[in-house]
């Protein structure tokens, strides 16, 4: 079944490319998608579209797909496209004329508009919720660590006196300011596209488009439909772009450690169950997890960049184009949601050597504040930094 379908078979080569991961990506979508249909259902009842009957039949039909969704046990296939043809199917062959009369008064670019708004803003919040536990575990840390002191870099070279609590509270500090991002960009999210039917508005029918926003969360509708799609894309990259932000803090803080365990460091020590082998060394325990999670800064950053470049260029109006934002929206969202578990996780189990630590406070640490300490007693500090400098020359 094709919405679109006016009796010529698609070529099964062009369906499947065409086609692409869209039935994968549906099974995420699916349940926003569901959600949005039964706020249009009670929206199509009340303008006299649906029968009560009719719209508790297919509010009903939509409940259990999403039961059947959460179960694994509810199928999009290659000839569906995508989840929103799947569950048009599903209604029409479970409630017949009632489930032909859903797709009243929308288009699919408008259900995937909604599907995708609601899908980030539900995600995003679950984003929220776990910068707030990884600030939380930074916190906790530098109460227990923080006084202890140690080496501060730049350059990778030893620069001035630092501590474990000022490390650590780089990173919570960081990952406040993205709190900051993330309440940004879901106001931004905030604004109910559908009703915008494929970009131009949907004639003839009075829709009620106050009543589906209110239903589904959204502060208010967003009115231009031209804008609507085109806000697709901006709306994707700027979501990925929040979540870039919140994985170059990860990348940040994934490096330190990976340099920090080292025994030629030994600052910080990783748990043995936090770490992996060597298939031929058997002393080896490796950060493969701080690794992995400097990693997938990139692949985030990859996923913007390719959804900024995919959007740009095209004229207004939907182009088949949108279908590949929605597979590095899903990535992208999944890797940063796993990366701040995992990184609350290492800081919970992290361990800091008090000895090794402070060990690295060798003298040029100080030499700073041996200049300072001149230009306190009266000598201006060009001169005093050369006096200083001569010590350390060598």
């Amino acid at each position: 079944m094709k919405l679109w379908n006016k009796g010529i078979e698609l070529d099964k080569a062009v369906e499947a490319y065409t086609v692409g991961s869209d039935p994968q990506v549906g099974l995420h979508l699916l349940p926003y998608d569901c959600q949005a249909s039964i706020a249009h259902a009670h929206m199509l009842n009340k303008i006299g579209v649906l029968k009560a009957d009719e719209m508790q039949k297919l509010v009903g039909g939509l409940q259990e797909i999403i039961e059947l969704n959460k179960k694994g046990q509810f199928k999009i296939e290659q000839s569906d496209e995508d989840c929103h043809t799947a569950i048009e199917k599903y209604l029409t062959s479970k409630y017949g004329e009632a489930g032909k009369k859903i797709h009243t008064g929308r288009s699919r670019n408008d259900q995937v508009l909604v599907a995708l708004a609601l899908y980030q803003i539900d995600q995003l919040k679950q984003v929220k919720e776990l910068a707030k536990a990884f600030v939380a575990a930074a916190a906790k840390s530098k109460k227990k660590f923080g006084p202890i002191c140690m080496a501060g870099y730049t350059h990778m070279q030893k620069a001035m006196p630092s501590s474990v609590g000022l490390w650590l509270g780089a990173y919570e500090d960081a990952m406040s300011d993205n709190l900051i991002l993330i309440d940004a960009q879901l106001k931004l999210l905030d604004q109910n596209p559908l009703g915008t039917g494929a970009g131009y508005g949907i004639p003839v029918f009075n829709l009620d488009r106050k009543m589906t926003a209110k239903e589904l969360g959204f502060s208010k509708v967003q009115e231009n439909p031209i804008y609507a799609q085109a806000a697709r894309g901006k709306f994707a990259a700027g979501t990925l772009s929040v979540l870039t932000q919140v994985m170059y803090d990860l990348n940040k803080f994934a490096s330190d450690l990976t340099l920090f365990s080292m025994a030629e460091f030994g600052y910080a020590k990783l748990p043995a169950e936090f770490t992996t082998g060597s298939s031929i060394m058997p002393q080896k325990r490796n950060p493969d997890v701080c690794e992995l999670m400097r990693a997938k800064y990139h692949v985030v950053l990859a996923e913007e960049f390719k959804v900024k470049s995919l959007m740009a260029n095209l004229m207004h109006g939907y182009s088949r184009d949108f279908q590949l934002t929605s597979e590095s929206l899903l990535n992208a969202m999944d890797i940063t949601q796993s990366s701040l578990s995992i990184a609350a996780l290492i800081l919970e189990k992290l361990e800091f050597d008090k000895k090794k630590c402070e060990a690295s406070l060798t003298p040029e640490l100080y030499a700073t504040e041996e200049a300072y300490k001149l230009v306190k007693g009266g000598m201006a500090f060009r001169d005093a930094y050369k006096k200083v400098g001569e010590k350390y020359k060598k």
